[in-house]
Protein backbone atom coordinates (compact mmCIF):
# COMPACT_ATOMS: atom_id res chain seq x y z
CA UNK A 1 0.00 0.00 0.00
CA UNK A 2 2.97 2.72 0.63
CA UNK A 3 4.63 1.51 -2.31
CA UNK A 4 1.36 2.32 -4.03
CA UNK A 5 0.89 5.84 -2.72
CA UNK A 6 4.54 6.60 -3.24
CA UNK A 7 4.24 5.19 -6.98
CA UNK A 8 1.09 7.20 -7.35
CA UNK A 9 2.49 10.33 -5.39
CA UNK A 10 6.12 10.18 -7.61
CA UNK A 11 4.17 9.92 -11.33
CA UNK A 12 1.66 12.96 -9.89
CA UNK A 13 4.50 15.07 -8.73
CA UNK A 14 6.56 14.17 -12.06
CA UNK A 15 3.49 15.18 -14.07
CA UNK A 16 3.10 18.87 -12.37
CA UNK A 17 6.86 19.16 -12.88
CA UNK A 18 6.68 18.66 -16.29
CA UNK A 19 3.84 20.39 -16.66
CA UNK A 20 5.28 23.71 -14.92
CA UNK A 21 8.81 23.42 -16.53
CA UNK A 22 6.96 22.80 -20.61
CA UNK A 23 4.52 26.10 -19.87
CA UNK A 24 7.01 27.79 -18.56
CA UNK A 25 9.74 27.62 -21.52
CA UNK A 26 6.25 27.90 -24.03
CA UNK A 27 5.23 31.21 -22.22
CA UNK A 28 8.96 32.45 -23.05
CA UNK A 29 8.83 31.80 -26.51
CA UNK A 30 5.47 33.19 -27.19
CA UNK A 31 7.15 36.32 -25.34
CA UNK A 32 10.13 36.46 -27.87
CA UNK A 33 6.89 36.63 -30.66
CA UNK A 34 7.02 40.07 -29.97
CA UNK A 35 10.32 40.55 -28.48
CA UNK A 36 13.86 39.78 -29.53
CA UNK A 37 14.94 36.04 -29.20
CA UNK A 38 14.86 32.90 -31.10
CA UNK A 39 11.00 32.41 -30.49
CA UNK A 40 10.78 30.27 -33.35
CA UNK A 41 12.93 27.11 -31.41
CA UNK A 42 11.98 28.10 -27.60
CA UNK A 43 8.45 27.50 -28.56
CA UNK A 44 8.76 23.92 -30.26
CA UNK A 45 11.12 22.96 -27.18
CA UNK A 46 8.11 23.71 -24.78
CA UNK A 47 5.76 21.73 -26.73
CA UNK A 48 8.77 18.76 -26.68
CA UNK A 49 8.64 19.21 -22.85
CA UNK A 50 5.30 19.44 -22.41
CA UNK A 51 4.36 16.23 -25.01
CA UNK A 52 6.53 13.90 -22.47
CA UNK A 53 3.49 13.70 -20.72
CA UNK A 54 0.63 15.48 -22.47
CA UNK A 55 -0.97 14.23 -25.78
CA UNK A 56 -2.33 17.58 -26.72
CA UNK A 57 0.72 18.92 -26.91
CA UNK A 58 2.36 15.97 -28.85
CA UNK A 59 -0.47 16.73 -31.42
CA UNK A 60 0.39 20.62 -31.15
CA UNK A 61 4.10 19.20 -32.36
CA UNK A 62 3.51 17.30 -34.79
CA UNK A 63 1.25 19.69 -36.61
CA UNK A 64 3.61 22.24 -36.36
CA UNK A 65 6.53 20.05 -37.72
CA UNK A 66 4.61 19.47 -40.28
CA UNK A 67 3.34 22.92 -40.82
CA UNK A 68 7.74 23.68 -40.75
CA UNK A 69 8.10 20.97 -42.58
CA UNK A 70 6.02 22.19 -45.77
CA UNK A 71 7.10 25.71 -45.70
CA UNK A 72 10.79 24.67 -45.65
CA UNK A 73 9.84 22.68 -48.88
CA UNK A 74 8.00 25.26 -50.36
CA UNK A 75 10.86 27.49 -50.10
CA UNK A 76 13.18 25.14 -51.43
CA UNK A 77 11.21 24.78 -54.82
CA UNK A 78 10.86 28.08 -54.83
CA UNK A 79 14.62 28.52 -54.58
CA UNK A 80 15.02 26.00 -57.09
CA UNK A 81 12.68 27.53 -59.83
CA UNK A 82 14.72 30.93 -59.71
CA UNK A 83 17.93 29.58 -60.68
CA UNK A 84 16.67 27.39 -63.76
Amino acid sequence: MIKRALDLSYKTGRRIVIAIVGSSVLLIGLVMLVTPGPAFIVIPTGLAILAIEFVWARRWLKKLREMISQRGAAGRGKRAEEYR
